[in-house]
């Protein structure tokens, strides 16, 4: 009979390097308790130390740094004992690990899991010689640095592994973790570096032909082909080139195939980085290096010296720049027949035949492949799905060589899907399901309605960053209106990046320069019934939050009945940053929030706590992160799965649909009045006299008191909802008036920035 492992409940990492500490802090990010022990306790610390000193944070809130306890190899081997999963993190040497484990199997518990964090050395040789029981509980869970923020987790069995053990992994990495999980075969550097090296060695390989510069080849692999921003070189610099030197090498020595080696030789530039410690942003300097003004440098590999970075000038790139279909655009510039076409077809083409003629080794489905390539190097289409949107004939027409499977042309299905995200499809992505189903009850340009099942509705955003325009509102109220009527509860979520980066600030300036203050006026109301409408609706609504929740796609958070966000959620009153104040209820909301949760009715402490959140546009770092700031409460639900958020929504808002009873509106919420309003003008004026702020600023913080102290009001008391969103929306109109404020959003809308002027 197979043996059941355990709840995860403990873990124990060992090796407090770089991997091994984050690792444990995103266990603790978790809630589970992390054992981290390395060579000597002292080491152990240092390594828990530079963790918490990293950027960006591996931890969720400060506070999750009490859930890892440090120790020493030697001293604290032993308590181990009571770890329900071991996960070794040490120095990429077989012989090294082998020996740990050695240590690790007299003193492990008999349900205990052990896996191995290796990025390349193949699970069955680390684990040969011990013995059946621990080979069934032992498998390789490759995770991607920095563990919080890289979706990936390559899970490795081995024949040994029971496969309740990978179950139990998989399951638990999914739903706690986050992860996006999948199996991989247990071959040199598994799925996602053995692709991703070899892509990066076509890369250098036609780099070194001299007719690329640096500069041109990240603006080719960048975001016009669906890859990060940092491309390719910059990407080396940040994760170390001396890391990526020694992976290559450990993957060229391991593959059985000599023609396979010898395209993983890297080139002699890289080695002679190498010979001078120039490995990247660790050392101050790679590819790319910042001088004492802070220019950016680019490597002349020629001469071994830095020159100012160059623009990189392709005519191709330009031109595809418009195309918002990232597969039509990658087509685009596959097939061109100018420089970035002839790169293009040199590196990714040779990338996609190699990924055909080896992918069926090292994977167990083409899903799992592009997976693992979206999941862990941030590609927007996996290889398998860049060669359908190239078009598979077209691939080889332009490379001069056929494709090795018949993977690329098989929808997914097809060829089954071995990631623990199969055995569970219907808490994935259920909005996408809904439209496949063509479940869409209503829409416009900016949102849609969408029946999610089990009677429950949800809103769609889908406008550009999903900005909040008159289309975005009017779907709101409609959702309601609709959801009211037809359905038990509402979800207001998306499957986007990003919730809403906020209001279309285009759209208000434009009014605002033309000075069509009425117009202005009705898009603040607008809203503002929105979100009300949202609060005060006979049915329960849950809002699902991810990535970019700022501004006014904060203020539609907080008008939620509860809030169910992912992990990653980045939420913050942000308009300061353009010269405005919240204005859809976001000043009204974490006032009231504020005064309920104040023990003591301290007035003019909790009045200045909110005047601070708003006026210093402070942003949460994640959702728990988010509690402290006020802008979820301790009732709200936390996601770590993104693809499952929605799902999460959806049962939240069903687990409080049979008795729901919609809230009363707030018709007595504390204000300071007079003495409030003097204090915080006072703070505005001393940092103005302190140089902290502008005049601008103290305008803005001005205003902002007003509608915080309740108004004009001589001595402290109370106010009702509307009065505060009478008082948000004269301030927000004053503030549209001013030719400061306008320049705030014109700066935002040009770079992305905001303008202290």
């Amino acid at each position: 009979m197979a043996a059941q492992p355990r709840r995860i409940r403990s873990v124990a990492v060992l090796g407090a390097g770089t991997m091994g500490a984050q690792i444990a802090a995103h266990f603790a990010n978790a809630g589970v308790a992390a054992l981290l022990l390395d060579v000597t306790p002292e080491i152990a610390r240092e390594g828990l130390a530079r963790a918490v000193a990293a950027r960006p944070d591996p931890f969720f809130v400060s506070a999750g740094r009490a859930l890892v306890r440090t120790g020493g190899l030697d001293t604290d081997l032993d308590a181990i004992a009571s770890a329900d999963w071991i996960i070794e993190a040490v120095v990429e040497r077989l012989e090294v690990k082998q020996a740990l484990f050695d240590k690790v199997e007299t003193r492990r518990a008999p349900t205990a899991i052990v896996s191995s964090n290796t990025s390349g050395i193949p699970i069955a040789a680390i684990v040969d010689g011990r013995s059946p029981a621990f080979a069934a509980h032992a498998l390789g869970t490759h995770f991607f640095n920095p563990p919080r923020y890289l979706h990936l987790l390559e899970v490795i069995p081995t024949p040994a592994t029971d496969p309740s053990v990978v179950e139990t992994v998989c399951r638990f990495a999914d739903h706690r973790l986050g992860k996006g999980v999948v199996i991989a075969k247990d071959t040199p550097n598994f799925i996602a570096n053995h692709l991703g090296l070899y892509g990066l060695m076509q890369i250098f390989r036609a780099w070194s032909s001299g007719g690329y510069s640096i500069e041109e080849i990240d603006a080719m692999t960048g975001p016009a082909i669906g890859r990060p921003k940092s491309a390719t070189f910059r990407t080396m610099d940040l994760a170390g080139i001396d890391v990526l030197a020694h992976v290559v090498r450990n993957l060229a020595e391991r593959l059985p195939n000599p023609a396979d080696r010898a395209v993983f030789a890297l080139p002699p530039v890289v080695q002679s980085l190498i010979d001078r410690g120039w490995v990247g942003t660790k050392a101050g300097q790679g590819f790319y290096k910042k001088d004492e003004g802070g220019e950016i440098l680019t490597l002349d590999p020629a001469s071994m010296t830095y020159r100012p970075k160059q623009p990189a000038r392709l005519a191709a790139l330009e031109a595809a720049r418009s195309i918002d279909d990232v597969g039509a655009r990658i087509k685009r510039l596959f097939l061109a027949s100018d420089t970035v076409g002839a790169f293009l077809r040199e590196t990714l083409g040779s990338t996609l035949i190699y990924t055909s003629r080896v992918a069926p080794e090292i994977a167990h489905s083409p899903l799992d492949v592009d997976r693992a390539m979206r999941w862990g190097f941030g590609w927007e289409l996996g290889p398998f799905e860049t060669c359908r949107a190239i078009g598979v004939e077209e691939v080889v027409r332009a490379c001069g060589s056929d494709l090795a499977t018949g993977w690329h042309v098989a929808p997914p299905e097809a060829t089954g899907d071995s990631s623990a995200v199969a055995s569970a499809k219907a808490d994935i992505q259920i909005l996408r399901a809904a439209k496949d189903r063509t479940a869409i009850v209503k829409r416009n340009a900016g949102a849609s309605l969408v029946d999610i099942g089990d009677g429950v509705l949800a809103v769609e955003f889908h406008s550009k960053m999903n900005a909040i325009g008159g289309d975005t509102i009017q779907m709101l109220q409609a959702g309601v209106k609709e959801a009211t009527a037809n359905f038990r509860a509402l979800v207001v979520g998306n499957d986007a990046v990003n919730f809403s980066a906020g209001a279309n600030l285009m759209l208000l300036l434009l009014e605002a320069q033309e000075e069509n203050w009425d117009e202005v006026d009705l898009m603040v109301r607008a809203f503002q019934s929105a979100t009300m409408a949202l609060r005060y609706a006979d049915v329960p609504v849950a809002i699902a939050p991810a990535g970019l929740v700022l501004g006014g796609g904060c203020e539609i958070v907080l008008h939620g009945d509860r809030v169910q966000a992912a992990a990653e959620s980045y939420i913050g009153l942000v308009e300061v940053g353009v010269g405005l104040i919240p204005a859809g209820g976001g000043t009204k909301e974490m006032l009231s929030r504020a005064m309920e949760s104040s023990l003591d009715r301290n007035l003019l402490a909790s009045s200045q706590r909110v005047f601070e959140t708003i006026g210093f546009a402070r942003v949460s770092t994640s959702a728990p992160d988010a509690i402290r700031h006020g802008y979820l409460r301790a009732a709200d639900g936390v996601t770590m799965n993104r693809d499952r958020l929605m799902a999460d929504a959806k049962n939240l808002a069903l687990a409080r649909a049979d008795d729901y009873v919609r809230p009363q509106p707030r018709t007595a919420i504390p204000v300071g009045g007079e003495s409030v309003l003097a204090a915080l003008k006072l703070g505005v004026h001393l940092a103005l006299r302190a140089g902290r702020i502008s005049d601008h600023d103290a305008l803005i913080g001005t205003r902002l008191a007003r509608i915080i102290a309740g108004g004009d009001r001589g001595a402290a008391g109370t106010a009702t909802e509307q009065e505060l969103l009478d008082l948000e929306r004269e301030a927000f109109l004053s503030l549209c008036g001013q030719a400061k404020t306008r320049e705030r959003m014109q700066h935002m809308l040009k770079t992305g920035k905001p303008l202290r002027n």
